[in-house]
């Protein structure tokens, strides 16, 4: 056990290769059970997971280092919404899986087989009275067993290091990492209170309303996944167990050293166009210096949505490499972009021109988040486009 742990510590202590793996597991996670939700929401295959997570969580709090960061009245949350998530993300994708095989079969799906009706009252009224009882019942245990987690009065001249936002913002505080603050706490949080709103009026499709299924909303309930649980819950989980001081990366049975620094050298992409790869100095006027990230955005907005709009591949390549005889893992990860590019061309027929670009440009503002934590995870790439001088930064 202490060799596994010594290991585990090697492998997240430091800013590269911990965060990358965890954020490779967590995409991973979700493209399987995208692919696989029939088979990986079976009772058996699911409480098969849920037992190893929790056997493996039990043996974890043996360590004094991991119980001191999971028992903190503060992060107590955290552990109960990794249960919960997966809990009911397994829930809504059993019961798509279920209604995807009965219409497969011919048959509606079970919620249009439900024909009894309930009556505000007394049903709805007694269970939201039941439900107010046990939500107080619980806080006031809750407010018992755990102490609030309140610290000494504040004090101008001794910072808290860490010094953390709480649970529920700790998202925001780690997107501060990769973004300026005017990025990252007003304009990605107004995208996606402005996509959440746009979202019925750009896809028109009407299937998949009112009861579960994933085969017909694959695409809607993928990126709501891959938002919400690979890169919100991921951050979450990054900025509470493995954050600690001088916001460095540290292992989950790893001491919180004040003094372990890694020294990093954040660089700009103007900085490694110029200096590093052409050998020159920064030029003085700032639109030739900032000219590779302002290509470079426009480029990742302007051409990639009609890129995959038209149809460049006359022939279906995926299908091709799917029925090559590789292997069906290999197959699958090879004709990936062709599906894909397939799959968004079709999408531009369908919703047109306006619809389309609007659904692109969300898109990719959401996947550039992951880009911007990729990229500084393994090159240390601070900002894609700098202009201190106006406050401007990408």
């Amino acid at each position: 056990m202490g060799f596994l742990r010594d290991l585990v510590n090697a492998i997240f202590t430091g800013p590269t290769l911990g965060p990358v793996l965890i954020f490779t597991i967590s995409v991973g996670g979700v493209l399987a059970l995208l692919r696989w939700y029939r088979v990986l929401t079976r009772p058996k295959v699911a409480g098969a997971a849920l037992v190893a997570a929790v056997v493996a969580f039990a043996l974890s709090l043996g360590d004094h280092n991991f119980r001191l960061i999971v028992a903190k009245p503060d992060n107590v949350p955290i552990v109960m919404l990794f249960f919960l998530v997966g809990f009911f993300t397994w829930l809504a994708l059993r019961q798509a899986a279920l209604n995807d095989e009965r219409i497969e079969q011919g048959k509606p799906p079970r919620e249009a087989e439900e024909s009894e009706k309930s009556l505000t009252w007394p049903d709805l009224v007694y269970i939201e009275f039941l439900s107010t009882v046990f939500v107080t019942a619980a806080l006031l245990l809750w407010s018992i067993l755990l102490k609030a987690p309140l610290e000494p009065p504040s004090n101008p001249t001794e910072t808290p290091n860490p010094s953390k936002a709480p649970w529920y913002f700790l998202g925001l505080q780690e997107m501060l990492v990769y973004y300026d603050p005017w990025m990252a706490g007003v304009v990605l949080p107004s995208m996606i209170i402005v996509g959440l709103i746009a979202v019925p009026f750009i896809d028109p499709n009407s299937k998949g309303s009112g009861y579960y299924t994933l085969k017909e909303r694959k695409f809607s309930i993928g990126m709501f996944l891959f938002g919400f649980v690979s890169l919100w819950c991921t951050m979450i989980i990054l900025g509470t167990f493995l954050r600690g001081p001088n916001w460095n990366f540290f292992g989950p049975f790893q001491r919180w050293d004040p003094h372990l620094l890694f020294p990093l050298v954040n660089v700009d992409l103007s900085e490694y166009v110029w200096v590093h790869w052409l050998g020159v100095g920064k030029p003085n006027s700032i639109l030739l210096r900032e000219m590779p990230g302002f290509l470079a955005v426009i480029a990742y907005v302007v051409l990639v949505p009609p890129l995959f709009a038209k149809r460049l591949i006359p022939v279906d390549i995926a299908a091709k490499i799917r029925g090559s005889g590789l292997p069906k893992a290999l197959g699958e990860v090879l004709a990936a972009p062709f599906a894909a590019k397939a799959f968004f061309a079709e999408m531009y027929q369908r919703l047109g021109f306006v619809r389309y670009n609007v659904l692109m440009l969300l898109v990719l503002s959401m996947m550039s988040l992951p880009i911007k934590m990729v990229l500084r995870w393994t090159i240390n790439l601070k900002y894609i486009v700098s202009i201190p001088e106006y406050f401007f930064n990408i």
